[in-house]
């Protein structure tokens, strides 16, 4: 039986979970693929840290630009993340060397995506990522391959294990952000600085490679609308729950005839979805074809989801499976028509800190007006009896409006000096 030689960058986590998954699944892996998948060589930063794995007979290096050119391997594995060198390098110079790979590096692809699709063409080399996207849920595979015969209209989800865990931490506990982020943190959940997953930029990554895939477009994660969770309170969650909704941040890709429209920020949706369902860190993603609509539902993140989604890769290679990493030749890939978010359309919900001085309804009530905004219902709070200037939450909810009279809207009323605080605006999805 022939051999698949791999070398593999990066032993932390997920690097070394993919070690010992190789490792207990050996013989049927072997059964599945015909071929025995086999660690020959590896590169990280430290030799001598103790993994908890047996790698005698495993080649070091220092450089992992130097394992990726390595004649001795037939795939490079690259799992040190990073949108820049030496990931960028080394994946480039193993795509180079007609090397395939396999990575979880949602940020290089999210910015170098096409780059290294052209690359692996040029080469007649393969580039996998599965584990980029999702963890556990083969959602990659799922749109390149499972529903290749579909034409995709949106592409939506819970893609980040984090801001979910906070999410439903403060919804079901009655907790504040700041509790829930400290918790997240303490559990491993979220790095000491969270701003990558707290203000979407790791969901608008992911997003960006799972609208290539379902509309045929090139990687472009900056022309995404990206807004995270950082401004959410406990009384807006209590306000969905009331109004029979969950809140959760989610990254959407939907067809317009105005162009692809991608967006990442809070959202309410009806309790009864699915995806409202989703807890904790997992992850969920939902697909909306012309033939098959479906929801993916898994664990988003953690060593064992990722490794698992690596050797998937690494299977399909064994096995010879080939083709484009997205789906499509990259020179075929269309830059995409960007929808602007000003022109979305949806409803809203709205909480303004009114100040209590005569006329405060009557102009909220003038501007939304203005704008041609409906509304569905409004919802006073009014502040304790004995303190009686203190500002009164108003609640607004919106039937289907735009994002640019709804901003108009809000910008003047924050004119008239009518509100306090700064408005919390929250996009609702409805059936």
């Amino acid at each position: 039986m022939s051999e698949l030689k791999v070398g593999l960058a990066g032993l932390g986590t997920v690097g070394a979970g993919v070690v010992r998954m190789l490792e207990r699944q050996k013989a049927a892996l072997a059964a599945r693929t015909g071929r025995d998948i086999r660690i020959v060589a590896v590169a990280a930063r430290d030799r001598n840290k103790d993994r908890g794995l047996d790698l005698s007979g495993v080649r070091w290096f220092e450089d992992p630009v130097a394992l990726a050119v390595d004649p001795e391997i037939d795939v490079f594995v690259e799992l040190m993340g990073g949108a820049g060198d030496p990931a960028k390098a080394a994946v480039a110079a193993a795509l180079d060397a007609g090397k395939a790979v396999v990575t979880a590096n949602k940020a290089l692809l999210a910015h170098c995506g096409a780059e290294l699709a052209a690359r692996a063409e040029a080469a007649g080399a393969t580039l996998r990522f599965e584990a980029a996207v999702a963890g556990g849920i083969p959602i990659i595979k799922t749109l390149r391959e499972a529903l290749a015969g579909n034409r995709i209209s949106r592409v939506s989800g819970i893609l980040n294990g984090t801001c979910n865990y906070i999410l439903t931490r403060m919804a079901d506990e009655k907790l504040s952000f700041d509790t829930c982020l400290a918790e997240a943190q303490r559990l491993g959940y979220a790095e000491a600085d969270p701003t990558f997953d707290i203000d979407g930029f790791d969901t608008a990554h992911k997003l960006s490679l799972l609208t290539s895939l379902a509309f045929g477009m090139r990687v472009d994660a900056e022309s995404i609308y990206v807004e995270g969770i950082r401004s959410l309170t406990l009384a807006d969650l209590e306000a969905a729950d009331d109004l029979g909704y969950r809140v959760k941040l989610l990254g959407v890709a939907v067809r317009t005839d105005e162009g692809i429209e991608q967006r990442v920020h809070p959202t309410m949706v009806p309790k009864h979805w699915p995806i409202a369902q989703v807890s904790g860190v997992t992850n969920a993603v939902a697909v909306d074809g012309d033939a098959v609509a479906l929801t993916l539902v898994g664990p988003g993140a953690g060593g064992d989801a990722t490794a698992s989604a690596v050797v998937g890769d690494l299977a399909d290679i064994a096995s010879g499976s080939g083709g484009y990493a997205f789906g499509a030749p990259a020179q075929s890939l269309a830059v995409a028509e960007r929808a602007p978010m000003q022109h979305h359309e949806g409803g809203y919900y709205i909480r303004l800190s009114a100040v209590n001085k005569p006329g405060t309804a009557a102009t909220i009530a003038r501007r939304m007006a203005e704008r041609g905004i409906s509304l569905e219902s409004i919802v006073q709070h009014r502040p304790a009896r004995n303190n009686g200037d203190a500002p009164a939450t108003v609640i607004l909810i919106t039937y289907a409006t735009t994002e640019a009279d709804v901003r108009d809207a809000v910008a003047a009323i924050d004119a008239d000096g009518v509100i306090a605080s700064v408005p919390q605006v929250i996009r609702i999805e409805k059936d």
